[in-house]
């Protein structure tokens, strides 16, 4: 009989903002409610989840919302480990708590950032012996294969979408907008604003300020507000709780997103999308881009996806003139890469979901 594994710790360090705690709560309420786990998400700035999730108060010490335990991440220090420790993208645990995991080693994981790479299926999944201590760290990755940790996903999550009513417009287009800071929005908005289609922009409240600033010479206003030019209307959103972000990305004709959260969640809408991808040194990012596209492509035909490639690139590289050129083509793409949207979204739900691949996992190897 399989040892009873009940208490899991996740552990999160903010550095890409609601990226990192979007993931990090998706897998800690999975982990709660689809899987019945005792579970204590330490995180260490509790400002990003407030804003996407309900419930959350940013000063509170300690506090339990939808079956999570949210705790400052210091005072993991004087905890005792969990049955499985669950360390966010490599962010590090205190000291004191190793200490302490020398005494019971749980079921140690380093969750790692989502990649469409070939190499990472020769790795998820292997043991790394600590130098110093006598723990084993496992490296768990999320991905787009059978031979990997897969993606997070709720049970009901595809019959919510199929029952969501899209709202039915008469003409222009509806885009989505969460990304960085990007010297080619400008461009692009000039684009949007000068073509003969209406098109309605929903920006996330302070994304890319500096970048909508310079295009309109001004800020543009908190949320919320609108802001019109020429054919271009951008409505300045509030941040809100993630299953009505989900929403957002359903009722959008197309979705630019950023980091990973957004990005996997874009593809769970079935919608065309851009990933705006977390700019890295030496442009290491780039090969996680043009990885995904390869994967993500196959089976598009020849002009959508050379149009949603062309479009992509410029924009992760930041040239407006490059954006702004691709744009027509990638508009014309969209009915065809909306189909395939749907297609793609159907074969990942047959692959390995993530928490689940995870508890398994760590189920196997707990002692």
């Amino acid at each position: 009989m399989q040892p009873d594994l009940r208490r899991f710790d996740v552990f999160c360090r903010i550095v890409d903002n609601f990226g990192d705690a979007g993931v990090a709560w998706r897998l800690a309420r999975l982990l709660a409610t689809l899987h019945r786990r005792d579970v204590t998400l330490w995180i260490d700035d509790t400002a990003p989840l407030a804003a996407i999730v309900e419930g959350v108060a940013v000063d509170a010490d300690v506090q339990t919302v939808d079956g999570v335990r949210i705790a400052r991440f210091d005072a993991a220090a004087d905890a005792a480990p969990a049955d499985a420790v669950i360390e966010a993208f490599g962010c590090g645990l205190p000291s004191r708590y190793l200490d302490a995991m020398e005494h019971r080693p749980p079921v140690w994981i380093n969750l790692e950032y989502l990649s469409a790479e070939a190499w990472i299926e020769g790795v998820h999944g292997l043991p790394s012996r600590q130098p110093q201590r006598p723990l084993t760290r496992w490296f768990f990755f999320p991905g787009f294969t059978a031979r990997t940790g897969g993606l997070l996903r709720e049970r009901d999550l595809f019959a919510r979408r199929a029952a969501f009513n899209t709202p039915r417009r008469d003409a222009g287009l509806d885009v989505s907008l969460f990304c960085y800071a990007n010297p080619a929005l400008p461009a692009l908005c000039d684009a949007f604003a000068r073509g003969g289609e209406a098109i309605r922009l929903r920006v996330a409240d302070g994304v890319a300020a500096g970048d909508f600033a310079r295009w309109l010479g001004r800020p543009l206003p908190a949320a919320p507000a609108r802001v019109e030019r020429g054919s271009l209307a951008i409505d300045v959103l509030p941040f809100v709780p993630q299953p009505i972000y989900d929403e957002r990305l359903w009722r959008s004709d197309l979705n630019i997103v950023r980091g990973e959260d957004s990005f996997v969640r874009a593809q769970w809408a079935q919608r065309p999308f851009v990933w705006h991808i977390y700019p890295q040194r030496d442009a290491a990012h780039r090969a996680k881009l043009a990885a995904f596209l390869d994967r993500y492509l196959t089976g598009v035909p020849d002009g959508a996806a050379a149009a949603i490639r062309r479009f992509s690139e410029a924009f992760d590289d930041g040239d407006g003139a490059a954006t702004a050129a691709a744009w027509p083509d990638l508009r014309i793409a969209l009915p065809v890469l909306e189909t395939h949207a749907s297609a793609w979204a159907r074969r990942l739900a047959d692959l390995p979901e993530l928490s689940t691949s995870l508890v398994e996992f760590a189920e196997s190897r707990y002692n």
